[in-house]
């Protein structure tokens, strides 16, 4: 049996400091491989050392649509950076308009840059998107994001949104969030995305998954996310987990994946 965390931030300082914790924590889950998501420029050299530093760690480079006041990414930069090896997508990158408030035209100029970046890098995308899920859509079919394809991260909007993206040829995310009691919508698209396009992750160190909930959460409790929907599709824990780790490996193109 074998895990991925295809979605988490363990370059934050919160697991930083604890690393060889965070990653014995994982082998002891069999969590085999994580993807360590950029949400700044500024941040993005740690996130590619812990690639370098470990095989099973990969990268992603972009900058998150909450983030004001920092360093813009541009379409050729990013491309640049995203050669990489270790470096499998583009983003985070998306809209969020439940934090931020006013005119956010630059939020979806820079949605836009990273779709463009990704075209042309030949990298998925990661798509954050909160309270924005009409002009995400809209602004993904404008730039013809299904050419590139990506995930839909922590996904919590509705199975309309899902099918939307999925035409796209986008993979639907899940987190801790599935878990909780109140999520009954979101069990249900869980229950109702094809499983070879299904991914699981963390967020880590955020939303950590029922039993945890409440605590600092890391790539190890990925599992619990694989439990909820095995539990949902009345599957056994071995199939989502072979199925995910497979579709991770299918959209980030990581060929093999070694601990």
């Amino acid at each position: 049996m074998q895990f991925v965390d295809s979605h988490c931030h363990i370059n934050f300082p919160e697991l930083a400091a604890n690393m060889s914790d965070v990653l014995a924590q994982m082998r002891q889950n069999e969590i085999v491989s994580a993807l360590c998501v950029s949400v700044n420029l500024a941040d993005f050299p740690q996130i590619l050392a812990l690639a370098g530093q470990y095989p099973h760690i990969y990268a992603s480079v972009g900058v998150h649509p909450d983030y004001e006041g920092v360093e813009e990414p541009d379409v050729g930069h990013l491309v640049e950076l995203a050669q990489h090896p270790k470096v499998v997508a583009i983003g985070e990158t998306g809209l969020d308009y439940f934090r931020l408030k006013g005119n956010l035209e630059w939020q979806r100029a820079r949605f836009r840059t990273h779709i463009r970046a990704a075209i042309e890098s030949g990298k998925p995308l990661i798509i954050h998107t909160r309270e924005a899920a009409a002009d995400t859509l809209r602004i993904m079919a404008e730039e013809n994001a299904a050419e590139t394809g990506g995930v839909m991260h922590c996904f919590t909007e509705t199975w309309e949104v899902a099918e939307a993206a999925l035409a796209m040829g986008f993979y639907i995310s899940f987190s801790g969030i599935v878990t909780f009691k109140n999520a009954k919508q979101l069990k249900e698209v869980a229950q109702l995305v094809p499983l070879d396009r299904i991914l699981i992750e963390t967020d880590s160190p955020y939303l950590a998954p029922v039993p945890h909930r409440g605590k600092l959460n890391q790539p190890a409790f990925v599992k619990h996310v694989a439990e909820e929907i095995a539990r949902l599709r009345g599957i056994g824990l071995d199939e989502v987990g072979q199925r995910t780790t497979e579709n991770f490996i299918r959209l980030f193109k990581t060929g093999e994946i070694s601990r």
